[in-house]
């Protein structure tokens, strides 16, 4: 059984689960999914209620933190005993890409040249995890949801805010990874 966890899988498996996730949801009378609201229910939690943003009834979503915290063991659990850092399949295409970029070493999950705490401390780090970062919080929370809640729960309840959520993160997705990456690798 382990090894057939260890394969890769295609990748309409994890579709089909992630889409079934919708109607069990609905079945249970929650229109809500998303990851970025937990922040904002960790937040209720540990920060007293006098500011109004976190005056809400966080208990009844209180499941979703439960969520992500089984989306995080999941994740580590497949880093550190399901996956084959010997196995890992990069397309040639990308390969050629990121090499123009002087990321060339595949060894890892993540290319290692990007990811390492080295990258914290210098330009490139700063940009890319500390600006980027607060960019995706800025963007999930203008936006009133990140990209699962709204492609995956908005859409399945025919929300057209969340159809023009997720049109302009993909708009934003490949602007930045046909625009904005290449210049940045470029200036810093």
């Amino acid at each position: 059984m382990i090894e057939i966890i260890k394969q890769p899988w295609h990748w309409l498996v994890a579709g089909t689960l992630i889409g079934l996730i919708v109607p069990l949801l609905l079945l249970i009378g929650n229109k809500k999914l998303g990851i970025s609201s937990s922040l904002r229910h960790l937040c209720a939690i540990c920060i007293p209620r006098k500011i109004p943003f976190f005056q809400y009834e966080w208990e009844k979503e209180i499941w979703s933190l439960f969520f992500v915290t089984g989306i995080l063991l999941g994740g580590f659990v497949a880093t550190q005993f399901l996956s084959d850092p010997n196995n890992i399949v990069v397309s040639e295409a990308t390969k050629t890409t990121l090499a123009g970029y002087g990321i060339t070493d595949f060894s890892q999950i993540m290319p290692v040249q990007l990811f390492t705490f080295d990258n914290l401390f210098n330009l490139k780090g700063l940009v890319f995890f500390v600006l980027g970062g607060f960019m995706v919080g800025f963007g999930s929370r203008y936006a009133a949801g990140c990209t699962s809640g709204h492609s995956i729960m908005g859409i399945a309840n025919l929300q057209w805010p969340s159809l023009i959520a997720t049109c302009c993160f993909m708009i934003g997705g490949f602007f930045s990874t046909n625009v904005l990456l290449p210049l940045f690798f470029k200036l810093i």
